[in-house]
């Protein structure tokens, strides 16, 4: 019988308070870019239409329209993962191809779903606005 190895436990990289300041500034940064992106969706009628009403329409925008989300949901994500594995955690081994790996998969099983609830929540608006125009009425 040979006696079970132990690791030797590993001293944090960072302590614990710049830890939380780096996950707080983080947080801080998601927020701003959060109540940018509300911002610009409730502008005033007076600005130019958003991009997504201006562009394709039908299938072919839709999909285009996810596709992008999902991919840059997909990079920005990465572009986390590398920082914090990479940067702060110092993780060694193959531990960031599963990453990769994992992360596109878990896109590809969401992407459909994605597809079909924007496909859902854009489908009423069309018939509203189609019925609208066909009884006379106004489209706001």
């Amino acid at each position: 019988m040979t006696p079970i190895e132990r690791t030797p436990p590993v001293a944090p990289l960072l302590s614990v308070p710049l830890t939380v300041a780096v996950m707080l500034a983080a947080y801080v940064l998601l927020m701003l870019y959060l109540a940018v992106g509300l911002r610009t969706l409730l502008r005033g009628p007076d600005r130019r239409p958003p991009r997504a009403a201006t562009g394709r329409r039908g299938w072919p925008g839709l999909i285009r329209q996810v596709a992008a989300t999902a991919l840059g949901g997909y990079l920005l994500l990465m572009l986390a993962v590398l920082g914090y594995y990479e940067g702060v955690a110092r993780v060694p081994g193959p531990f960031l191809a599963s990453a990769f790996s994992g992360c596109a998969l878990l896109v590809g099983l969401a992407l459909p779903v994605f597809l079909a609830a924007s496909w859902l929540e854009l489908r009423p608006r069309a018939r509203r606005g189609a019925g609208a125009r066909g009884r006379g009425g106004s489209v706001p």
